[in-house]
């Protein structure tokens, strides 16, 4: 008899919490930054937030999706040999002579045909963005990025078109040959001559 009124009384004192719940959940939640000395008494008389309409509050030093500054950007690869999960793919083309400057001063010397960040892969750890000397990589507060295929989660940073790419590989080659025959005819002079 003891174990039928402990049953009934739990039964109902579970049910008293879940119906005030229930009724509470019309209130809307007051955002406030989790660094707020009442952001954990607010959960009282709230069920969640009604997302999208209403978002939390992105801390300062949150990390979350990756943006590069291509005028910036030097391509010195890296922010891709630190990356410990290879999401970041460079593909870099020499240049004949200097192509501009970034920001800061300094000297671009490097084409960038590829440069592309598959968020899919990417464990937001920041160390891209520590490493980069121009400060062209940063982790934006975009934190929402929902697509409906995993490809689209791969972003491509670089604009220059294959076309383009290969031509500047063939500038750059036709550069080199022509350094090679000048070194070389140099050579054979030094030697006729000696």
């Amino acid at each position: 008899m003891t174990n039928i009124i402990k049953g009934i009384s739990t039964t109902l004192k579970g049910l008293s919490i879940t119906f005030r719940h229930l009724f509470a959940s019309h209130k809307k939640r007051e955002l406030l930054p989790a660094s707020d000395n009442n952001y954990f008494k607010q959960l009282e008389g709230t069920n969640t937030i009604q997302y999208p309409h209403q978002k939390l509050p992105i801390p300062e030093v949150g990390r979350y999706q990756l943006d590069v500054e291509m005028d910036d950007c030097i391509v010195c690869d890296l922010c891709a040999k630190v990356c410990p999960v290879n999401c970041i793919d460079i593909e870099s083309i020499k240049a004949t002579e200097a192509i501009g400057q970034t920001s800061d001063g300094t000297t671009k010397r490097l084409y960038a045909a590829k440069f592309d960040i598959d968020m899919a892969k990417c464990m937001y750890c920041g160390l891209c963005t520590i490493v980069c000397p121009t400060e062209c990589i940063v982790m934006t507060n975009q934190y929402d990025k929902t697509v409906f295929q995993l490809s689209d989660l791969t972003y491509q940073f670089s604009d220059m078109s294959p076309e383009m790419a290969a031509e500047k590989r063939k500038e750059f080659d036709v550069q080199q040959a022509e350094r090679q025959a000048a070194k070389l005819a140099a050579m054979q002079k030094k030697e006729g001559g000696a």
